[in-house]
Parts: C-alpha cells; sequence; structure tokens
C-alpha cells in the first residue's frame, strides 16, 4: 500500500511510474477517456485509490480547456429568487445533477437593472464557466443574442423563438389546454385567466393555451375576463379584484403563487370556491396542496426540468451546438378541491 504522506505530493509521472503505464495514459483515466483498456484502467484507479492522489483542479483545467464550472444566470432581483418556490426546485434539480456529473454549480445573480447591465458583458465572454443555464428571461433579454454572438454553451429554462437557443421548456400550450377544457367539461361559462406578464413566453403560451380551449370549444372570448400578473401572490389578488366585477365563474390562473393571492381576494369578497368560482393552477408547487381550498393545479416537473437543462449542456459541450437542443416536457392536471371536481390522490 502507498501511504499519501510517505509519497507526499505526487504528480502524474509519479502515478505512472507506480501503475507502470505512461503520464497520458495516467491523464486518460482521470479524465475518463474511452481509449484506455479496461485492465489497464483499473490498474492505475487502484494507485490513485492507494496513494489518496487528487488531481490539481488548476492544472486540469488548464491541461482540459475546461473549468468543470456550470454558471446558473437568473436574470432577476435577488429577493423574487428567494420569495418564488419554483426556483428552489429547479435549483435543487440543477445542482443535483451537476454533483452527479462531477461540475461545479456557480449560481449569477442580479439586485438590480444596472447590475445586468454591468454583468451581462462579462457572462457573454466569460471563461470561468464551461457553459451557462439561463433563466426567467424576458422576451428581448439582450443576454440571449450576446451568448449567441460570442458562441457561448448555454441551455434556456424556457422556451425562445430563436431557432439557435437551446432549450428545455414545459408544454405550456397544452397543459393551459387541459386545464380549461376540464372547466368547460364541467359546466363553467364565464372563464376567465390571471395570465402571466406579457414579455414572458411561458405566459404567453399558457395565455394562448387558454385561448385555445375557449375557441375551440365554441366559448367566445372577452378581453374583460382576461387580466395579467407578474408571478406574485399580490398580483393574483390585484388582478382578481378586476375580474369580480365581470362575474366569472371560473378562473385559469397561470401559476400556484398568483393563486393564493385570488384565493385571498375571492375570500374577501365572500365568494366560495369551488361553489360560486371554480379555480385552476399552474405549476403545483408545494403550498398548491396546502392551500385551502387544495388547487387543482397543472403540474410541471420543475426539478427534473434542472436535471435535463444540466444534462443537455453536458451533451452540448461533448457534442457540439449543432443541432439545437428544444426539449419539451409534458404537463399533467392534478384534480384537487378547488376545480369543483372533487379531489384525487397526489
Amino acid at each position: 500500500m502507498f501511504g499519501l504522506r510517505e509519497m507526499g505530493k505526487l504528480t502524474l509521472e509519479e502515478i505512472g511510474k507506480l501503475a507502470g503505464v505512461s503520464r497520458s495514459t495516467v491523464s486518460r483515466v482521470i479524465n475518463r477517456h474511452p481509449s484506455v483498456k479496461p485492465d489497464v484502467r483499473e490498474r492505475v484507479l487502484q494507485v490513485v485509490a492507494e496513494t489518496g492522489y487528487y488531481p490539481d483542479p488548476a492544472a486540469r483545467s488548464l491541461a482540459s480547456q475546461r473549468s468543470g464550472v456550470i454558471g446558473l444566470v437568473v436574470p432577476l432581483a435577488v429577493q423574487s429568487l428567494f420569495d418564488d418556490p419554483y426556483f428552489a426546485r429547479l435549483i435543487q434539480g440543477i445542482s443535483q445533477a451537476c454533483n452527479a456529473h462531477d461540475y461545479t454549480l456557480s449560481l449569477i445573480l442580479f439586485h438590480s437593472k444596472e447590475d445586468e447591465a454591468k454583468l451581462y458583458p462579462r457572462i457573454s465572454r466569460n471563461q470561468l464557466f464551461d457553459g451557462v443555464i439561463v433563466t426567467a428571461t424576458q422576451i428581448e433579454d439582450p443576454l440571449i443574442p450576446q451568448l449567441l454572438a460570442n458562441q457561448v454553451p448555454f441551455v434556456l429554462d424556457g422556451r425562445h423563438e430563436d431557432p439557435r437557443v437551446s432549450f428545455v421548456d414545459t408544454d405550456n400550450v397544452a397543459g393551459a389546454y387541459t386545464a380549461v377544457s376540464h372547466f368547460i367539461r364541467s359546466g363553467r361559462r364565464r372563464i376567465a385567466t390571471v395570465a402571466g406578464p406579457p414579455d414572458n413566453l411561458a405566459a404567453r403560451d399558457r395565455k394562448q393555451g387558454y385561448l385555445n380551449a375557449l375557441r375551440n370549444r365554441g366559448h367566445l372570448t372577452e378581453k374583460a375576463l382576461i387580466e395579467s400578473g407578474d408571478y406574485t401572490e399580490v398580483s393574483g389578488y390585484e388582478a382578481m379584484q378586476h375580474l369580480l366585477p365581470h362575474k366569472p365563474d371560473a378562473v385559469f390562473v397561470a401559476s400556484d403563487t398568483m393563486a393564493l393571492g385570488v384565493l385571498r381576494a375571492l375570500r374577501g369578497a365572500g365568494i366560495k370556491v369551488p361553489d360560486d368560482i371554480a379555480l385552476v393552477s399552474f405549476d403545483d408547487l408545494p403550498h398548491a396542496a396546502t392551500a385551502d381550498p387544495p388547487l387543482t393545479t397543472v403540474r410541471q416537473s420543475i426539478q427534473q426540468r434542472g436535471v435535463l437543462e444540466v444534462e443537455t449542456l453536458i451533451d452540448m459541450l461533448h457534442n457540439g451546438f449543432e443541432p439545437p437542443r428544444r426539449l419539451i416536457m409534458p404537463a399533467e392536471l392534478v384534480i384537487r378541491a378547488s376545480c369543483g371536481a372533487g379531489q384525487t390522490g397526489e
């Protein structure tokens, strides 16, 4: 057995001598190159294990021209990030996948629009990351064209209309369509929506699913029954206040968090859910099941989506940018009490 204290800080050449192979073979084993014979790989790994050898990260980075770091860019004010449980689940999935693939995750946050203007050029020219995942973008977010122009490997959390952009998203149109169709099958006729912000593609897609369901099933759309929020509880409350005079009998809300505000507005007006107004939202965040009443919601697999974003980015790093990866995950309607159709298991 070779003791770490006895050997001191070992080099690749010394590991090679102990294993009876060349320095380059040791390097290929450590960097998981597939061209090494199984018996040779096993012999090198045994020496590595017995000596406690650990490669110098800086030297390894220089040799491979890779940093082993994935950046997660969240173009939101820091407070918004920590207030929104969506990001907790997403980051959990991303960090889980980074750990599984031996990458370090670096979180890039902003405190203001001034921070974005200052840091976006640095991110698009940054050599500290092998690639980045970008989330919560606006449709005209200037970071996307900068990343494309500088050929930075990146994956977007959410759909983008530029055909060059790789992304992972949920089928927001189909999810919203299913939710509104459920209302119609249940006999609801004046179906309103609290949509998300108009400069967000996911919000646009969910609104489009709402409109498609009404039109395809012979229901007229009324502008008075369409309000928008910004995915916060306060905005849901305010939007519902504007909808109340138009007497909807059902409301599709584009996020669970906004739906909490909708519920608060309805309670304040003495309106019962689902007896007077039925409610369906989107996301299936933890508070959806514990709301009063529990929310019927469109479930998206947020944590798994984060895992898939990391795996997609790593695939791009190993196999090139082309063709762009454009992955759409399915959505599922989870029936609970707020829609008036009873309750199923979680």
